[in-house]
């Protein structure tokens, strides 16, 4: 999240050198074992033995684990609007480029693993195991295993570079809370960054980080969405044609029965290891974006201007100052409110006689004309006299706007602030959400 956070292009330079280790490095090994030429006469016994013992149903969880191989692809389609131009040719070479790599990859590994009889073990990996074969317990055994850490590692990064701009294009037609269309310092959308790093954190906890059910939870998730954006441009090529899109509609086909296919195995063969959740999140994910959605609708119909009518203009306007007692931050809201214009009142809430009589005296001396209300407490709450205060005025003149013209007094250092009472906050929090009721704070800061 941290490195994401610092740009596109600083964190690209960050993760290349890994990467490009890892691709050197297991090219190195694939070679090096090719070479080395093995027999594969030693292991076709017991691996004709492994695959009559196997049933349909092993060999499709098998199927459903492989094919969370070939996720991350989907990063670089949703974000070519960061490549350089020309973007849509350049993202499709990359695009090629690690299919290529990948399919170098995969296919050298399972032909070694083949090759030397490699079986799948709880105490080391197949990766390991080759690399030992390979180049025994040496300098190169232990570069294999640490690119190979550090590329798990940095896998993260495909949801980290493809989650936060896909939320942009959601927000963007209103089906995400429009801040995640927005761009931070960086240039990166870093509140996309961050709640995604948020719930990465939340997911580890929750899994205690299994793999085994942490990753069918993802391949669910990614070969859905392959088979809906296949299926749409299946959809597409058939409403809006174009030159050659029967061959495209062909390829997006194929392509959305593939991953359809892929979805249902995984789901099925993994259903109790995870991929429920994902079954059981889609429909409530779905409402929440029809909710999202809705909301940004109504409120455009709410706030929009038609030619024939506008928002009535206020007739009255009145502004009060709720004070406890009078000193220069109090006067200085005054000397504001007055330099306003317009009907001002003082507010003060009769809590004791003695410190009311107090107070009168001092306004009649620094109140500078402004007219000063007492209102007489309600249960022993200058804070529910001032609301109640408040609504009976609206409601007496529904055509009058009141402002409330708050003195605070702000610390100089924060820890000051727990010496003194947030009455101010308070009341701001309480009057924030009414209507034809406007805010503002003088603040009065302090110097020591």
């Amino acid at each position: 999240m941290i490195l994401n956070l610092r740009g596109v292009r600083e964190s690209g330079r960050i993760f290349a050198v890994p990467t490009y280790v890892f691709i050197a490095s297991f090219i190195l090994m694939i070679g090096a074992g090719m070479l080395q030429g093995y027999d594969q006469r030693a292991v076709v016994a017991p691996t004709r033995e492994a695959v009559d013992a196997m049933g349909v149903f092993l060999i499709l969880r098998a199927f459903a684990s492989g094919c969370t191989a070939l996720t991350g692809v989907e990063v670089i389609s949703n974000g070519v609007s960061a490549f350089k131009a020309p973007q849509a040719k350049n993202a499709a070479l990359t695009m090629i480029a690690m299919a290529a790599i990948l399919a170098t990859l995969f296919v050298g590994i399972s032909v070694l693993a083949f090759q030397l009889g490699v079986l799948p073990k709880e105490d080391e990996t197949v990766v390991s195991q080759i690399a030992r074969l390979t180049f025994g317990q040496g300098f190169l055994y232990y570069v294999i295993q640490g690119a190979t850490m550090l590329i798990l590692l940095l896998a993260a990064n495909s949801a980290f570079a493809g989650f936060p701009r896909l939320a942009c294009i959601l927000a963007q037609d209103g089906y995400m809370p429009h801040q995640m269309a927005c761009l931070g310092d960086r240039l990166v959308f870093s509140n996309g960054i961050v709640i995604l790093g948020g719930l990465s954190c939340l997911l580890i906890v929750l899994f205690r980080g299994d793999t085994h059910a942490l990753i069918p939870l993802y391949a669910v998730g990614v070969f859905l969405s392959f088979t809906l954006s296949q299926a749409g441009m299946v959809k597409r090529w058939l409403t809006k044609k174009g030159p050659g899109w029967k061959y495209k509609f062909v390829i997006n086909g194929i392509g959305a029965l593939a991953t359809a296919t892929a979805t249902v195995i995984i789901a099925s063969t993994k259903f109790m290891h995870g991929a429920w959740i994902v079954v059981l999140l889609l429909p409530l994910l779905i409402l929440m974006f029809q909710g999202i959605r809705s909301h940004y609708i109504s409120t455009s119909e709410q706030v929009a201007l038609t030619r024939n009518a506008r928002p009535p203009r206020p007739r009255r306007s009145l502004t009060l100052i709720p004070i406890g007692a009078v000193n220069r931050a109090v006067v200085q809201a005054v000397d504001y409110a007055r330099s306003q214009g317009g009907d001002v009142r003082a507010l003060l809430v009769d809590m004791n006689r003695e410190e009311t009589a107090v107070t009168e005296t001092r306004w009649a001396q620094w109140g500078c004309g402004v007219n000063l209300v007492v209102v007489p407490a309600l249960h022993h709450s200058v804070l529910r006299t001032l609301i109640a205060y408040i609504e009976e005025l609206l409601e007496k003149d529904t055509e009058c706007w009141i402002t409330v013209l708050v003195p605070e007094i702000l610390p100089a250092r924060w820890w000051q602030n727990l010496l003194h009472s947030q009455r101010a906050l308070l009341l701001k929090a309480a009057l924030l959400f009414k209507d034809r009721v406007v805010l503002t704070d003088v603040p009065f800061q302090l110097v020591r």
